[in-house]
């Protein structure tokens, strides 16, 4: 009933009309309707026979800007537009569970219509920090490195840099089977669209796919569907947290989330900044990614975001952006997987910010210890290549090169492989006392 109720207080009581006066791009203006920022209205064709979602994204010279949900073909000047809902909602609910949907919130999988039980608003404001409750608990992700030297937080959030092609979708497949979080909520923002598929049947499985929710918007979809995706895959984390249960909300790639709002901002005329990127991207940027977190409930969400590193370099504006919103960072390097070393994660340039807080004394000595080592062999790597280190002149690096081996197993992980943090922690402790 309270579903009904929602519904009917979203519906306008007066109807809001304005007509198309021109068409640049992707970008429509009109003359009216009154509205605002958020808004979502209705362009039809002449004839009133198609209607055209879209949503109020600015202002100029009293005309409103507005971009379309879908293709627009067919629209013309003096085309009217009807403003619709005030504020963009999406029904949710526990039926979400083991379904594909898009950027729309309209389901994809071909499994029957949606069944939602509220609506949540899709661009939310996120908690007051006052009411967040500290990180206290590690959550296991199922990935040694991960457990044992970057212990992730419940309402922790995590940036994954990578290059194209180390590694991101099967790491992210990884987690979402073996993490203990309750709920996985993955965002598909401005990837392949053959990657789908692969990513459900070769990576997620049936399994992961049971208790997690695919938000798809790939990189065919216009650039507010693109970027609409990742708030969507958001207000659905948010409705589990809601709910108690720790969520898993993993998005690849909030860089493909900010280029397509660099699209949206520079067709309505803001003005490009440092390789193009208009100032409202690194505005939007800390507005999405501090949704996340955890709550004044005993609920989470952990935030999982793929960063895409153009030119492997970590960092270049927005890499560099988001690094100092998030709560650490995990680098995956080329030079990793091109030796087979897989996940590809070089745990020397990775930081979990809250993993002295979460886990024991021990585990902490015992992961600098390792990292020590890996960082004086990287340092003489070079000279033991060569043949031009002389065994027994520096202990350090003699402890190193013994070790080198073991470490690196430790390091690497089979995909089927399931390493608790527990586990995780006892093996980097047999390993390194």
């Amino acid at each position: 009933m309270q579903r009904y109720h929602d519904r009917l207080e979203q519906c306008p009581t007066i109807q809001a009309c304005g007509k198309v006066s021109r068409v640049v791009g992707f970008v429509v203006e009109s003359i009216g309707p009154e509205c605002r920022l958020g808004t979502v209205c209705e362009i039809a064709t002449k004839d009133g026979r198609k209607r055209f979602p879209a949503e109020v994204m600015g202002f100029r010279d009293n005309r409103v800007l507005m971009m379309p949900l879908e293709e627009i073909r067919g629209i013309g000047p003096g085309s009217p537009v009807v403003a619709c809902q005030t504020q963009a909602y999406l029904p949710v609910g526990r039926g979400l569970l083991g379904r594909i949907i898009d950027g729309l919130g309209d389901p994809i999988d071909g499994l029957g219509p949606l069944q939602g039980e509220t609506n949540y608003p899709i661009y939310a404001t996120p908690i007051n920090p006052l009411q967040r409750s500290r990180i206290r608990e590690p959550l296991d992700l199922g990935i040694r490195a991960i457990n044992g030297l970057l212990t992730v937080g419940c309402g922790q959030r995590v940036g994954i840099f990578a290059g194209s092609g180390v590694g991101k979708s099967v790491l992210l497949g990884m987690i979402a089977k073996k993490t203990a979080a309750d709920v996985n909520v993955i965002a598909l923002i401005g990837e392949r669209g053959r990657e789908l598929n692969e990513f459900i049947d070769k990576q997620l499985g049936p399994e992961g796919l049971a208790r997690s929710v695919i938000v798809v918007a790939t990189s065919d979809h216009l650039p507010l569907i693109r970027m609409r995706g990742a708030f969507v895959a958001t207000a659905i984390a948010e409705y589990f947290r809601d709910q108690g249960l720790r969520v898993n909300l993993m998005m690849d790639s909030v860089t493909r989330f900010a280029m397509a709002q660099r699209e949206i901002g520079l067709a309505l005329g803001e003005p490009p900044t440092t390789k193009g990127y208009t100032p409202s991207v690194f505005t939007l940027l800390p507005k999405l990614l501090e949704r996340a977190g955890t709550s004044a409930t005993r609920g989470s969400i952990t935030g999982l975001y793929t960063v895409l590193v153009e030119g492997d370099d970590t960092n270049e504006p927005i890499a560099d952006a988001i690094r100092a919103i998030l709560d650490g960072h995990i680098v995956l390097t080329r030079e990793l997987a091109m030796q087979g070393h897989y996940p590809a994660i070089d745990v020397s340039r990775s930081i979990s910010r809250v993993m002295d807080d979460i886990v024991s004394p021990e585990q902490i000595d015992l992961s600098r210890k390792l990292k020590s080592v890996l960082a004086t062999y990287g340092k003489a790597e070079d000279l033991i290549n060569i043949g031009a280190y002389v065994e027994g002149s520096n202990p350090e690096i003699d402890y190193a090169k013994k070790m080198i081996g073991p470490i690196k197993s430790y390091l690497c992980q089979e995909i089927d492989a399931t390493l608790s943090v527990a586990d995780s922690f006892d093996q980097l402790k047999a390993l390194m006392v």
